[in-house]
């Protein structure tokens, strides 16, 4: 296996878009003040033209001058990023996020961010950050700046133990398949199986109480979440563990904000050399998916694995 660093592929998934980064670049503005409970409806293509061209962003030194750094996480997503019975945040994205702040020398205003308004939340400078399973494609790279990857991620497909999908050509034509807007199993399998039927959650919450309701025949996302959910609630099982291409989670800034993106991927190099990804994991994911899953999921310092 050959290493390479994600700071190429981003050039190759971002090359296009260079002027728009650039025009977006040559000017920011002080974000304004947002709930921590944000819940949104829209999916992430809704987010207005305006919100897009805007770069609503604050800059490296705005952020630190302000004193605290707003990070877009999930709250209902274990474990990744969840509130727990004191009303804290946990989980691997926060174990990252508290470190970020850290090293910023800023406090955390953590916004509570669904997989819809994750961009929105970006281009209308409600957050500085986005750390909430946010996968990166070409697509999305076109909207708003992926730092380098911190985790490996594939699609993944869980249904209940008394009818269990290995196989998408299972889903008969009135059955359907349970998905949260704006995410890439939403897209995957809108593409790739149109005949389909998909039925639209826009929280982690609403798509997990569904499935528990029996309103689909199964639940395709991300297969971290997947796994986590089967082993979390008995009587599902993950049927199919890797759907379609695999991909990588990054945190993600507003277009064109090069200093906080930059010191973003410095830090996560730094981070690498002392295996902080390893810990994090073994803080906060190692109890659902044991010591076998790590190697293959976590991203050590913004280097992946290329075959």
């Amino acid at each position: 296996m050959k290493k390479k660093t994600w700071r190429k592929k981003l050039a190759l998934l971002t090359a296009v878009t260079v002027m728009a980064g650039t025009l977006a670049a040559c000017g920011s503005s002080s974000s304004t003040d947002s709930s921590s409970d944000g819940d949104s409806t829209g999916s992430e293509s809704e987010a207005t033209e305006e919100a897009a061209s805007s770069g609503d962003y604050r800059t490296l030194e705005e952020i630190q001058e302000s004193g605290t750094v707003k990070i877009g996480v999930f709250s209902d997503k274990n474990p990744f990023g969840y509130v727990d019975e004191n009303g804290d945040y946990q989980g691997y994205d926060i174990y990252f996020a508290e470190r970020i702040g850290e090293d910023l020398g800023v406090d955390i205003e953590y916004v509570s961010t669904e997989a819809a308004n994750r961009i929105e939340y970006l281009q209308t400078g409600k957050v500085d950050i986005i750390l909430a399973n946010f996968t990166v494609t070409e697509e999305r790279a076109e909207e708003v700046d992926f730092a380098l990857p911190y985790m490996n991620v594939a699609l993944g497909v869980v249904s209940p133990d008394d009818n269990v999908i290995t196989d998408l050509s299972q889903i008969g034509e009135d059955d359907q398949i349970i998905v949260i807007s704006g995410t890439t199993a939403e897209t995957y399998l809108t593409e790739e199986y149109p005949d389909i039927t998909l039925q639209k959650y826009d929280t982690y919450a609403a798509a997990k109480t569904a499935i528990e309701n029996g309103n689909g025949v199964a639940w395709a996302n991300d297969n971290t979440e997947v796994i986590a959910f089967a082993n979390q609630n008995e009587g599902y099982t993950v049927g199919i563990a890797s759907l379609g291409s695999k991909d990588t989670i990054a945190p993600a800034v507003t277009k064109g904000n090069s200093t906080l993106l930059d010191w973003l991927n410095e830090e996560i190099e730094a981070l690498g050399e002392e295996n902080f990804f390893h810990a994090d994991y073994e803080a906060t994911l190692l109890d659902t998916y044991g010591a076998d899953y790590e190697e293959e999921l976590v991203v050590e310092g913004g280097v992946t694995d290329a075959e």
